[in-house]
């Protein structure tokens, strides 16, 4: 099993967009790469410089790293500064926080084709991950919880798997 961090925006949408693929064996979302005190939602929300972010454990013999940054390109705004839909902060930056060395040059490689593909210099974050504080419960599988709550990701994005 590896695992890899993915901050894209609104962790909720991140989370049931990822619970879909075969592969991901769980996801889990936090706060990332702040300070190193670990922060509540509130501090969060006042730029308290924690990103959203999206744990994802995954096997690699069912899904690669590189098809799960495809994923992921597919549902954030590659360009935007701390925004991703209508959610605006630091909290919302958009980052790739690998786990190990190997990860990096694998994540360089699709790095380098979105960039290529964007023809612009990406805002999107690539960097090893300094820390990781598991978000308050009533955040975890939130758009399973509440169907209906605000997400920046399309829906149909949800089932793409399918």
């Amino acid at each position: 099993m590896k695992t890899i961090y993915l901050a894209g925006g609104c962790f909720w949408g991140v989370q049931k967009f990822f619970d879909q693929f075969d592969g991901v064996i769980s996801t889990e979302v936090g706060y990332a790469n702040g300070p190193e005190e670990a922060p509540s939602y509130q501090d969060v929300c006042r730029s308290s410089g924690h990103a959203e972010t999206v744990k994802i454990v995954y096997d690699e013999s069912r899904i690669t790293l590189t098809e799960l940054l495809g994923y992921y390109f597919l549902v954030i705004d590659p360009l935007s500064v701390n925004r991703q839909g209508n959610d605006r902060g630091i909290q919302y930056r958009t980052g790739i926080y690998y786990t190990d060395e190997e990860q990096l040059a694998e994540a360089q490689q699709v790095y380098a084709e979105q960039e290529a593909k964007a023809g612009a210099v990406l805002a999107v974050e690539l960097e090893p991950l300094k820390n990781f504080f598991t978000a308050e419960g009533y955040h975890q599988k939130y758009l399973d919880k509440n169907p209906g709550g605000y997400c920046h990701i399309p829906r149909e994005m949800f089932d793409i798997e399918k």
